[in-house]
């Protein structure tokens, strides 16, 4: 059995109500650096969540599972977008100055993860059923951008990782997913 929508989106905002929750209740344990890692780690997390779903989808076919995954996917992707806000969030709760914010978005680093971001917002703000009606093809196209916005995200991680390692192996797993997807599409187009 499918987990209902709300039920799935109170399963989603656990590990921000885990991370709000220790950075308020033990600070000194559980600081802004734990805070701003665990956020963009269920932002990416989230993110390979969604962009999974095509290639399960084209492999396993339309089954309950795959096709719950489907109608979810725009949650997923919400979500990470609000793991993402809120990982950008706490950045700048912790500059509170201007002009270093400005002087850090550009340096390569938080560039990628400040333009990935922004790429994201229009997704975020689009990801509904009126605006699918209403772009209606123009929606997909505009949906593709997750792909590049994906890769930003990455190299954000990748460039800001003190060891690069897990962001490495996450942008392998990146990698799979596309390639799998590419070419169950591809296969899918020859036939």
């Amino acid at each position: 059995m499918a987990i209902p929508r709300p039920l799935l989106w109170l399963i989603l905002a656990l590990p921000g109500a885990y991370i709000l929750g220790s950075w308020a209740f033990t600070p000194d344990s559980y600081g802004y650096g734990h805070a701003v890692a665990d956020s963009g780690d269920w932002a990416a997390w989230l993110l390979l969540a969604t962009l999974a779903v095509t290639p399960v989808r084209l492999l396993f076919g339309p089954r309950p599972l795959t096709n719950w995954l489907l109608k979810r996917r725009r949650d997923l992707g919400v979500a990470s977008f609000a793991y993402a806000f809120g990982h950008a969030v706490t950045y700048l709760w912790d500059k509170w100055s201007l002009a270093e914010i400005v002087a850090d978005a550009t340096d390569l680093p938080l560039l990628t993860g400040w333009l990935a971001l922004l790429i994201f917002l229009p997704l975020a703000i689009t990801s509904n059923d009126k605006a699918v009606r209403f772009m209606k093809l123009r929606w997909k196209k505009l949906h593709r951008l997750v792909y590049p916005a994906a890769v930003l995200t990455f190299a954000h991680w990748a460039l800001t990782a003190f060891d690069p390692t897990t962001a490495y192996i996450h942008i392998g797993i990146l990698a799979a997913i596309e390639i799998v997807r590419v070419a169950l599409q591809w296969r899918q187009k020859a036939r």
